[in-house]
């Protein structure tokens, strides 16, 4: 099968995102956004443990128009929003949220995260919604590493984790509004696996930790970004080191962008409506207990 070009190759620039350490990859200064995806953070962050979890991690913030997806590698994340949800995805999880309309959610530590080693990692990605579907009543589903169906190589080096879309037959638990694949990759050092996916998707992969080597030709080390042209069937991993990856693919939207911080929309005037109702209480109240 002939494999996809690289398009770009972005390195996750470290930022200060609220007194917090991340990794950006998208947007960067080579690619603005590859439609659906709007941002990908990598966060790794060494818990204190003379801090109260409960003040911890990010606290309540809204949003509105999109979907903010947490990967959990490490630790773990307690999520809470102002729907009611209150629920914690361990390392291996998922937390795959619809902001639709509008809601209040914060990602705390958990209250075991020192029994975890006290360290959380995770990569949070912004998925665009149609504009049909932004104001739709909001959404939370959490998928844990039990629930997560998988695929692996014939000879196990390559554990392939299906959170969306669909690979070799095995579909992940995730509909999204738009076609995409979500998919979370383990591979041992030596392991190979070529990745099919839809002509009509942007596609991009982000190693964590390793170093893998794209279509025979291309090496790749952690916290770079590689994006791909539309010009083959799939892309070809083989892992030169044991590596952690995230592989994305979706059909572009194809609409209008206005976003300001939590809030992604169309049009200028929705996002003054974003700001109006959330400070008129519409978007809910969190009270973190």
């Amino acid at each position: 099968m002939k494999t996809r070009t690289i398009e770009t190759i972005a390195y996750g620039q470290p930022m200060d995102m609220g007194g917090f350490p991340i990794r950006q990859a998208l947007p960067s200064k080579k690619l603005d956004r590859l439609d659906p995806f709007l941002l990908l953070h990598h966060a790794d962050i060494k818990v204190s443990p003379h801090v109260d979890v409960k003040h911890a991690g990010v606290g309540p913030h809204p949003h509105r128009g999109f979907s903010p997806v947490t990967f959990i590698f490490k630790g773990g994340v307690h999520h809470r929003d102002s729907r009611g949800n209150s629920h914690i995805v361990y390392a291996g999880g998922t937390q795959w949220m619809n902001a639709g309309m509008g809601v209040i959610h914060s990602e705390r530590p958990p209250e075991n995260i020192q029994e975890l080693g006290g360290r959380q990692e995770l990569i949070q990605l912004w998925i665009n919604t149609p504009a049909a579907n932004k104001m739709e009543a909001p959404a939370y589903i959490p998928i844990d590493k039990d629930h997560t169906p998988q695929v692996i190589s014939e000879d196990g080096l390559t554990q392939i984790n299906i959170i969306a879309g669909e690979l070799a037959g095995v579909k992940g638990p995730i509909v999204p509004h738009t076609s995409i694949n979500m998919f979370t990759i383990e591979m041992k050092k030596g392991g190979h696996y070529f990745i099919p996916f839809e002509a009509t998707h942007n596609a991009f992969l982000y190693l964590l930790e390793g170093n893998i080597q794209l279509n025979e030709q291309d090496d790749l080390l952690a916290f770079y970004m590689a994006t791909f042209q539309k010009d083959g069937e799939g892309i070809h991993i083989k892992a030169l080191e044991d590596s952690t990856i995230l592989l994305g693919t979706g059909e572009p939207i194809n609409e209008p962008i206005a976003s300001h911080g939590p809030f992604v929309m169309n049009h200028q005037t929705e996002l003054l409506e974003a700001f109006r109702d959330y400070q008129m209480g519409k978007m809910g109240v969190l009270i973190e207990d």
